[in-house]
């Protein structure tokens, strides 16, 4: 059927503040779910985990643990 085929568009996952990356929890392949923690940074001596805003699946993550990452830095991308 022409039109029935659905769009999924990749979904950029990007820092919010100027952080340290504590803990990875997906690994690239991963299937994740809207509201499913990604990663966990530290910033003013609290653990902020970064969640996916889609369902799809891990294709790339760009940080490891211990990075400092700034404000607009890419996280992770799901698709």
């Amino acid at each position: 059927m022409a039109g029935s085929a659905e769009v999924h568009m990749a979904e950029d996952v990007r820092a919010e503040m100027v952080s340290t990356v504590f803990q990875i929890v997906v690994t690239e392949g991963d299937e994740v779910k809207e509201g499913d923690t990604l990663v966990i940074v530290e910033s003013m001596k609290m653990e902020i985990p970064v969640v996916a805003e889609i369902n799809g699946t891990v294709t790339s993550i760009g940080v490891k643990p211990g990075d400092v990452i700034q404000q607009g830095d890419l996280i992770a991308v799901i698709s």
